[in-house]
């Protein structure tokens, strides 16, 4: 599969309710080894804006923010968390031992990386006793935004250029999060909400998935007639799935979050 490019702007156009979910995992999440100043690794950190919430949590810490994308790390170094470090790296090889952190924080990452449930074991090893995993994912692959794009990308129009390839729709249920934390020595804490968000403006929840799920499509089609083809395709299905109500689009959004503490 063709590595998405991540547009830090289309992202950013809904910042409040993307970092809102990941506020809401910090909520659970206990002290931590080196309180107040611990050691913090925001994994895949986009442009900066989970990093950001993890410097209000933790104003003295130590944060390290990791992704693959340059460009989403050029926005996060300047608009995001300019306090915090960076690496270029990918989440699926990145390698927490050296760090030795306190904390290992991952907002809406995982559902992009097959086999994820497998790094947490590893991210457990580089732990300091105490120490948290704390991540969020996405729960809405069942969703019409998903089901629907799936569809399209299988039909006789698109099929050729774009395959019938899911998403990267790697995300587990609630139970295996928990059972693969406890398997990796944590005591852990896993539950779901579902969002309903009201979004207004022409096309909202296109414009919402082209910052996400939508990226791996658009990244095939480039620019030009076809990706403007798809689009309006796609733009009127989901009108039809999410109609506009007299205050805007309610767009219901699950999510499932898991903390772990590690035992001593």
């Amino acid at each position: 599969m063709t590595a998405p490019v991540w547009g830090p702007e289309q992202y950013l156009r809904f910042a409040d309710e993307r970092t809102r979910p990941l506020r809401d995992l910090l909520a659970r999440v206990p002290a931590v080894p080196r309180e107040p100043a611990p050691t913090v690794l925001d994994i895949g950190c986009g442009p900066g804006n989970s990093t950001a919430v993890l410097r209000e949590r933790w104003p003295a810490a130590r944060i390290t923010g990791i992704d693959s994308s340059a460009e989403m790390l050029a926005t996060a170094r300047t608009e995001g968390e300019p306090t915090a470090d960076y690496l270029l790296a990918d989440a699926a090889d990145y390698d927490p031992a050296e760090a030795a952190p306190d904390a290992v924080v991952s907002n809406a990452t995982l559902q992009w990386i097959p086999g994820h449930i497998d790094l947490l074991p590893r991210w457990a090893r580089a732990l300091r006793p105490g120490g948290v995993i704390a991540f969020q994912v996405p729960g809405n692959f069942g969703s019409p935004s998903h089901t629907v794009l799936a569809e399209l990308r299988r039909s006789p129009r698109w099929r050729a250029a774009l395959g019938a390839e899911a998403t990267r729709s790697g995300v587990h249920e609630p139970g295996a999060y928990l059972d693969a934390l406890a398997g990796a020595g944590c005591t852990a804490d896993v539950w779901e909400t579902t969002y309903s968000t009201l979004l207004t403006g022409p096309d909202p929840v296109l414009e919402w998935v082209k910052g996400t799920a939508l990226r791996p499509v658009l990244t095939r089609l480039g620019d030009g007639a076809e990706r403007a083809a798809f689009l309006a395709e796609y733009g009127a299905l989901l009108r039809e799935a999410y109609p506009a109500g007299p205050h805007g689009t309610v767009f219901p959004f699950r999510r499932i979050f898991a903390v772990g503490v590690k035992r001593p």
